[in-house]
């Protein structure tokens, strides 16, 4: 009887509630109020250590700071070296073919350094396209040799599956080859 009246003793038992679900529990035993408290923290050396983990902090911010403004820099650095590689082209271009007021006047009957410069352009241009036609040609041949590869793997692995004893139309003969490839 005498656990009967621990159990319902109401100052054995406490509410609580988890994240809105009420229920009860016993009570937990309360700790010595000088044993569970830790020292009160000394404000210096609190100061001190949030001032530090601060610095810490903004050492980091900073690193990645420092970090980013040097990818910026370099992307900068690239585009203007695209930037002054592309103006050195057209000014050498322009070079190679002068503007169309000078071939006017030289349209009379007289080839000029102009047009041969064009000529040799237009000749670059096309051995280029026609070696690109020749290389698109081979991986074509390429493709073409690996598409006949396959297919006639394709077709083996096929006929091994057709050979299988499963398709024959006896079932005394499926068994007599199921007998011999166990043997």
């Amino acid at each position: 009887m005498a656990s009967e009246a621990g159990c319902h003793n109401p100052d054995d038992w406490e509410l609580i509630n988890i994240d809105g679900f009420v229920c009860k529990r016993k009570k937990r035993p309360r700790l010595e109020p000088a044993v569970a408290a830790p020292p009160p923290p000394d404000p210096e050396a609190e100061r001190k250590h949030r001032l530090e983990r601060r610095k810490r902090a903004l050492l980091k911010l900073r690193e990645r700071y420092l970090e980013e403004i040097s990818r910026w820099e370099l992307l900068s650095n690239t585009l203007t070296a695209m930037e002054q590689n592309a103006t050195t082209q057209s000014m050498e271009r322009q070079e190679l073919h002068p503007t169309t007021s000078s071939d006017g006047a030289s349209s009379s009957g007289e080839p000029s350094a102009a047009d041969s410069s064009r000529r040799r352009l237009v000749d670059d241009l096309l051995s280029q396209v026609e070696a690109q036609e020749a290389i698109i040609g081979c991986v074509s041949n390429l493709c073409d040799v690996a598409e006949g590869l396959c297919s006639a793997q394709e077709e083996r692995l096929k006929q091994q599956l057709i050979d299988l004893p499963i398709w024959v139309p006896s079932p005394h003969e499926l068994m007599a080859a199921l007998g011999d490839d166990d043997q």
